[in-house]
């Protein structure tokens, strides 16, 4: 999961995939170090650490077989995710990066970004939404917008004291502005995991990691060599809120793609 967030994030998607359909698919999801339910130490994190993490849970639940995990990666879980299939790539059915980069790309300097996504504290939803989502009828209607829900949302994680700290939120931003990934490391990522495995998602107005950043990933990864780039226009950064009936089907798209290979 990206930046400052919790795992329950991804809500409906474990409905849809551990739930409606939990004869077919096992789901994990997990709080990076930093947030919610995990630990939150003071200590330089990276996004390659943060994938040994995840690694440890996966190889304690035993998912051990080649081509077993289907990983999806969100912003800074999509850094993370990179890491993971560059460690253990024979392991990797289909690897989905969304709305993410290799690596972050800005004209202000390193710690004035840092700033920047330190600050977004303050505008949230407006940094990771699009104004027609966050303007829409609330999907349930139990508040007047989608805005509105999220804010409601965000208050209540904010409330969480022990879940959500400014410590372990400024730690993750750290982790996620020194990914980096070149050229070399995503073909060589791309070329051990398979390029029919991998797929991109972003949005065109996403704010919070920009277009260019997802075409980049695309392009680099093999996007003219069979790497899925599916660019959805007019959304934000949060694709799987914004979108989720989109979200699902391209998640079961590159799920059926990657098991009639193996």
């Amino acid at each position: 999961m990206g930046l400052g967030t919790f795992k329950n994030a991804w809500q409906w998607q474990v409905n849809h995939f551990g739930h409606q359909h939990g004869t077919e698919y096992t789901c994990l999801i997990l709080d990076n170090r930093g947030m919610g339910e995990s630990d939150k130490p003071l200590a330089r994190y990276s996004t390659s650490e943060m994938a040994k993490d995840t690694l440890e849970v996966i190889s304690h639940l035993e998912w051990t077989l080649p081509r077993q995990l289907h990983v999806v990666g969100v912003s800074m879980g999509g850094m993370i995710a990179q890491e993971l299939a560059l460690m253990i790539p024979d392991r990797i059915a289909s690897l989905t990066l969304a709305s993410t980069a290799a690596r972050l790309v800005n004209t202000v300097g390193y710690w004035e970004n840092l700033r920047n996504r330190i600050n977004m504290l303050d505008d949230m939803k407006n940094r990771m939404f699009s104004q027609r989502w966050l303007d829409a009828p609330d999907d349930y209607g139990e508040f007047p917008t989608n805005g509105d829900r999220f804010a409601a949302m965000e208050l209540e994680k904010r409330q969480d004291v022990e879940g959500f700290t400014r410590k372990g939120f400024v730690c993750q931003a750290i982790a996620a502005g020194w990914h980096y990934k070149s050229p070399q490391q995503l073909k060589k990522l791309a070329n051990k995991v398979g390029r029919e495995r991998i797929q991109i998602l972003h949005g065109t107005l996403d704010k919070m990691i920009t277009l260019p950043h997802g075409e980049t990933l695309a392009k680099e990864l093999g996007e003219k060599e069979g790497v899925t780039k599916i660019l959805v226009d007019g959304r934000g950064h949060v694709l799987h809120i914004e979108e989720r009936d989109m979200y699902i089907k391209a998640l079961e798209s590159i799920v059926e793609k990657a098991e009639n290979l193996q």
